[in-house]
Protein backbone atom coordinates (compact mmCIF):
# COMPACT_ATOMS: atom_id res chain seq x y z
CA UNK A 1 0.00 0.00 0.00
CA UNK A 2 3.07 2.46 0.60
CA UNK A 3 4.13 1.75 -2.88
CA UNK A 4 0.50 2.56 -4.02
CA UNK A 5 0.12 5.74 -1.86
CA UNK A 6 4.53 6.94 -3.35
CA UNK A 7 2.88 6.35 -6.74
CA UNK A 8 -0.25 8.41 -6.13
CA UNK A 9 1.75 11.01 -4.60
CA UNK A 10 4.64 11.30 -7.32
CA UNK A 11 1.64 10.58 -10.37
CA UNK A 12 -0.55 13.66 -9.02
CA UNK A 13 2.41 16.24 -8.08
CA UNK A 14 3.80 15.72 -11.72
CA UNK A 15 -0.07 16.19 -13.97
CA UNK A 16 -0.75 18.60 -10.97
CA UNK A 17 2.36 21.03 -12.11
CA UNK A 18 1.80 20.53 -15.72
CA UNK A 19 -2.33 21.23 -15.84
CA UNK A 20 -1.07 24.44 -14.04
CA UNK A 21 1.22 25.49 -16.22
CA UNK A 22 -0.74 24.48 -19.08
CA UNK A 23 -3.94 26.05 -17.99
CA UNK A 24 -2.14 29.29 -19.14
CA UNK A 25 -1.79 27.78 -22.94
CA UNK A 26 -5.58 29.81 -23.05
CA UNK A 27 -3.40 33.15 -23.64
CA UNK A 28 -1.73 31.70 -26.13
CA UNK A 29 -4.46 30.28 -28.18
CA UNK A 30 -6.01 33.81 -27.73
CA UNK A 31 -2.71 35.77 -28.50
CA UNK A 32 -2.92 33.78 -31.90
CA UNK A 33 -6.29 34.24 -32.78
CA UNK A 34 -6.08 37.63 -32.24
CA UNK A 35 -3.30 38.37 -34.59
CA UNK A 36 -4.94 36.29 -37.34
CA UNK A 37 -8.03 38.72 -36.70
CA UNK A 38 -5.92 41.54 -36.59
CA UNK A 39 -3.85 40.89 -39.81
CA UNK A 40 -7.20 39.78 -41.64
CA UNK A 41 -8.47 43.65 -40.90
CA UNK A 42 -5.10 45.45 -41.11
CA UNK A 43 -4.59 44.59 -44.51
CA UNK A 44 -8.70 45.32 -45.24
CA UNK A 45 -7.85 48.78 -43.62
CA UNK A 46 -5.00 49.81 -45.49
CA UNK A 47 -2.32 48.17 -43.25
CA UNK A 48 0.78 46.81 -44.68
CA UNK A 49 0.12 43.12 -43.42
CA UNK A 50 -0.19 40.14 -45.13
CA UNK A 51 -2.87 37.70 -43.49
CA UNK A 52 -1.00 34.65 -41.59
CA UNK A 53 -1.28 31.38 -43.28
CA UNK A 54 0.19 30.26 -40.09
CA UNK A 55 -2.38 31.10 -37.50
CA UNK A 56 -5.33 29.34 -37.98
CA UNK A 57 -3.66 26.05 -37.86
CA UNK A 58 -1.19 26.86 -35.05
CA UNK A 59 -4.43 27.80 -32.93
CA UNK A 60 -5.61 23.96 -33.41
CA UNK A 61 -1.89 22.95 -32.83
CA UNK A 62 -2.42 24.90 -29.22
CA UNK A 63 -5.94 23.89 -28.43
CA UNK A 64 -4.72 20.27 -29.05
CA UNK A 65 -1.65 21.00 -26.58
CA UNK A 66 -4.24 22.89 -24.11
CA UNK A 67 -6.74 19.76 -23.98
CA UNK A 68 -4.29 16.75 -24.08
CA UNK A 69 -1.99 17.95 -21.53
CA UNK A 70 -4.54 19.61 -19.41
CA UNK A 71 -6.70 16.33 -19.54
CA UNK A 72 -4.95 14.34 -16.63
CA UNK A 73 -5.17 17.10 -14.24
CA UNK A 74 -8.79 17.77 -15.15
CA UNK A 75 -9.17 14.01 -13.95
CA UNK A 76 -7.38 14.84 -10.67
CA UNK A 77 -9.48 17.63 -9.72
CA UNK A 78 -12.55 15.61 -10.19
CA UNK A 79 -13.59 17.56 -13.24
CA UNK A 80 -14.99 14.98 -15.37
CA UNK A 81 -18.54 14.84 -16.47
CA UNK A 82 -20.39 11.53 -14.54
CA UNK A 83 -24.16 10.61 -14.71
CA UNK A 84 -24.78 11.54 -10.97
CA UNK A 85 -28.52 10.17 -11.15
CA UNK A 86 -27.74 7.19 -8.66
CA UNK A 87 -23.75 7.80 -7.80
CA UNK A 88 -24.09 10.79 -5.36
CA UNK A 89 -26.66 8.74 -3.22
CA UNK A 90 -23.92 6.09 -3.27
CA UNK A 91 -21.25 5.22 0.21
CA UNK A 92 -18.19 5.89 -0.59
CA UNK A 93 -16.72 2.54 -0.30
CA UNK A 94 -19.62 1.83 -3.75
CA UNK A 95 -18.13 5.08 -5.38
CA UNK A 96 -14.85 3.31 -4.92
CA UNK A 97 -15.96 -0.29 -6.48
CA UNK A 98 -18.09 1.63 -9.46
CA UNK A 99 -15.02 4.39 -9.99
CA UNK A 100 -12.42 0.93 -9.99
CA UNK A 101 -14.69 -1.24 -12.28
CA UNK A 102 -15.21 2.05 -15.20
CA UNK A 103 -11.63 3.33 -14.80
CA UNK A 104 -10.73 -0.24 -16.39
CA UNK A 105 -12.82 0.70 -19.52
CA UNK A 106 -10.53 4.22 -19.41
CA UNK A 107 -6.88 2.44 -19.11
CA UNK A 108 -8.32 0.07 -21.96
CA UNK A 109 -9.13 2.68 -24.48
CA UNK A 110 -6.00 4.91 -23.37
CA UNK A 111 -3.67 1.87 -23.84
CA UNK A 112 -5.24 1.55 -27.56
CA UNK A 113 -5.08 5.42 -28.19
CA UNK A 114 -1.12 5.54 -27.24
CA UNK A 115 -0.44 2.26 -29.80
CA UNK A 116 -1.92 3.97 -32.16
CA UNK A 117 -0.59 7.32 -31.22
CA UNK A 118 2.63 5.88 -30.99
CA UNK A 119 1.95 4.14 -34.11
CA UNK A 120 1.60 7.35 -36.26
CA UNK A 121 4.29 9.31 -34.41
CA UNK A 122 6.54 6.74 -35.77
CA UNK A 123 5.29 7.36 -39.02
CA UNK A 124 5.70 11.25 -39.11
CA UNK A 125 9.15 10.85 -37.85
CA UNK A 126 10.29 8.25 -40.24
CA UNK A 127 8.57 10.07 -43.44
CA UNK A 128 8.77 13.28 -42.33
CA UNK A 129 5.44 14.11 -42.60
CA UNK A 130 3.59 17.48 -43.29
CA UNK A 131 0.20 18.85 -42.97
CA UNK A 132 -1.53 19.21 -46.44
CA UNK A 133 -1.99 23.20 -45.94
CA UNK A 134 -0.53 25.86 -47.82
CA UNK A 135 1.87 26.61 -44.59
CA UNK A 136 2.62 22.81 -44.25
CA UNK A 137 4.26 22.61 -40.87
CA UNK A 138 5.78 19.50 -39.75
CA UNK A 139 3.41 17.16 -37.74
CA UNK A 140 5.82 15.53 -35.39
CA UNK A 141 5.89 17.91 -32.84
CA UNK A 142 2.17 17.90 -32.13
CA UNK A 143 2.24 14.29 -32.33
CA UNK A 144 5.22 13.93 -29.71
CA UNK A 145 2.66 16.05 -27.21
CA UNK A 146 -0.30 14.16 -28.07
CA UNK A 147 1.57 10.84 -27.10
CA UNK A 148 2.99 12.44 -24.08
CA UNK A 149 -0.69 13.67 -23.26
CA UNK A 150 -2.59 10.17 -23.79
CA UNK A 151 0.96 8.40 -21.61
CA UNK A 152 0.50 11.57 -18.84
CA UNK A 153 -3.36 10.35 -18.82
CA UNK A 154 -2.75 6.81 -18.06
CA UNK A 155 -0.60 7.39 -15.45
CA UNK A 156 -3.77 9.40 -14.20
CA UNK A 157 -5.90 7.09 -14.47
CA UNK A 158 -3.58 3.96 -13.16
CA UNK A 159 -3.60 6.79 -9.82
CA UNK A 160 -7.38 7.12 -9.80
CA UNK A 161 -7.27 3.03 -9.66
CA UNK A 162 -4.91 3.44 -6.98
CA UNK A 163 -7.24 5.81 -4.87
CA UNK A 164 -10.05 3.52 -5.46
CA UNK A 165 -8.39 0.25 -4.41
CA UNK A 166 -7.38 2.48 -1.19
CA UNK A 167 -10.33 3.38 -0.44
CA UNK A 168 -11.94 0.18 -0.90
CA UNK A 169 -9.66 -1.08 1.47
CA UNK A 170 -10.38 2.12 4.08
CA UNK A 171 -7.31 3.51 3.81
CA UNK A 172 -6.53 7.23 4.03
CA UNK A 173 -5.35 8.61 0.79
CA UNK A 174 -2.62 10.84 -0.14
CA UNK A 175 -3.77 14.63 -0.89
CA UNK A 176 -0.71 16.63 -3.02
CA UNK A 177 -1.06 20.67 -2.56
CA UNK A 178 1.43 22.46 -4.02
Amino acid sequence: MNALRAYVTAVDRMNRRIGRIVMYGIFAMMGILLWSSFSKVGSDLGFDINPSLWTLEMAQFAMVAYYILGGPYSIQMGSNVRMDLLYGEWSEKRKAWTDAFSVLFLIFYLGVLLYGGYDSLSYSFQYGERSPTAWRPVLWPIKVIMCLGILLMLLQALSELAKDILRIRGEDIPREVI
